[in-house]
């Protein structure tokens, strides 16, 4: 086995050489589960949920989207976007609609009501948001996210 290689194995789960305080995943499951933690205790105030936040953010960055473009963003099975969308619905904070170009595709949008759940939401995660990146340059959260997105892409879609 080559220098590079092994060094390389201890990052592999499969391997004897393993430790998990080194596995690149450890520390994306850990990150995100203390940040949902966070998040969902401060969403709870407003009444708002993490799947919740996550539609409202697509949405409000793309104007309007069918429920196949949110669950591909969301990276969520349709199933479970399709009923986030209508609790969201019975909650008046967005509308749906049936796509002018294909009567299939369900098309959403933002209400008022929804509008303002985005501001408010953002308002009061925006420190979480600060404190989570404090200590990093713009650099590096230009190459975190470029090492993100490499993973992903690496990983099959389905």
């Amino acid at each position: 086995m080559s220098s590079a290689k092994k060094r390389r194995s201890r990052y592999n789960p499969a391997s004897e050489d393993f430790h998990k305080e080194e596995f690149p995943f450890y520390w994306l499951a850990r990150v995100y589960g203390r940040y949902s933690l966070a998040m969902e205790k401060l969403l709870k105030r407003i009444d708002l949920d993490i799947p919740r936040w996550r539609v409202l953010n697509i949405l409000f960055e793309n104007d309007n989207s069918s429920i196949s473009e949110i669950s591909e963003h969301a990276v969520a099975k349709l199933s479970t976007i399709t009923k986030i969308v209508y609790r969201m619905k019975d909650d008046g904070l967005v509308e749906t609609s049936q796509s002018a170009q294909d009567g299939r595709v369900t098309q959403v949008t933002l209400t008022e009501a929804g509008r303002k759940a985005f501001f408010a939401m953002h308002e009061l995660t925006d420190e979480l948001f600060h404190k989570s990146f404090e200590g990093l340059t713009e650099a590096q959260l230009r190459k975190l996210n470029q090492v993100l997105a490499s993973i992903f892409a690496n990983l099959p879609e389905h």
